[in-house]
């Protein structure tokens, strides 16, 4: 499982969640909320508790390391990001593969590839460069230090500005798996997939860095695949199901 990590870029701060960010981001929440459409944000004080709890849980079990997205300048909590989805390809092939289980000392192991996801930011952070430069900072660490093959990310395929917003970082859109959970809103979704390799990161990092530099959002890499909006009927959900939290960036993102 990776250690806990602070994550610092020019105007952004990653930080380790913690129990004593839930006032915060309970007040960064508390902002124009008509964004949220997409993905879970905690409303109230003891809902940040709760999302805080829910979130250290998947970290102890090894499968999310969360963040609160710090704004540099004044130390405010604007949001939350994390790592999820770890997979680990190191030592002998077992079959059938079992995901998310390292090889060797948990304690030590770093992942091959990770999913980047559940982020939201406050309504007055949106738009300012800090979504960009957070995913910079967690994609530089991934791809850095730990040296991972792949990165990840998904969102409700309906989200279209989320869909761009991942599509300037470099991520390449793999396709769209039709009628793939529940979503907030409680209709069955579609999820669009994307992902960009070691290989591409050189690239994908250049151009988002001298975005970031000229003080402007990413607007950079081509994708290589126009967002198209989904067109198939969404039927209502199964009775009893709930919906999953698993957006990259299921709001509407700016960066």
């Amino acid at each position: 499982m990776p250690a806990p990590v602070v994550l610092s870029g020019r105007s952004t701060r990653l930080e380790p969640l913690a129990p004593h960010h839930a006032e915060g981001l309970a007040q960064a929440g508390a902002e124009d909320r008509t964004s949220y459409a997409f993905t879970p944000v905690p409303h109230g004080l003891e809902a940040a508790r709760g999302y805080v709890e829910r979130a250290l849980a998947e970290q102890a079990a090894g499968r999310a390391l969360p963040f609160a997205v710090v704004r540099a300048d004044d130390g405010r909590v604007v949001g939350s990001t994390r790592f999820l989805e770890l997979d680990y390809w190191q030592g002998p092939l077992v079959w059938p593969c079992v995901p998310g289980v390292p090889y060797g000392d948990p304690g030590t192991a770093v992942p091959d590839a990770a999913e980047i996801g559940n982020t939201w930011l406050a309504a007055s952070a949106q738009g300012t460069g800090i979504n960009t430069e957070a995913k910079l900072l967690l994609l530089r660490h991934a791809f850095e230090t730990w040296r991972v093959r792949r990165v990840s990310f998904r969102a409700d395929a309906r989200n279209l500005r989320s869909c761009a917003a991942i599509e300037r970082l470099g991520a390449r859109r793999e396709g769209v798996r039709r009628a793939h959970s529940r979503g907030l809103d409680g209709a069955v979704r579609s999820t669009a997939f994307y992902s960009i390799l070691d290989e591409e990161w050189p690239t994908a990092r250049a151009v988002v860095e001298l975005r970031l530099a000229a003080g402007r959002p990413a607007v950079g890499v081509p994708a290589p695949h126009p967002v198209r909006p989904v067109t198939a009927p969404v039927r209502p959900a199964p009775k009893g199901a709930g919906p999953r939290p698993d957006d990259v960036d299921g709001r509407l993102v700016r960066a």
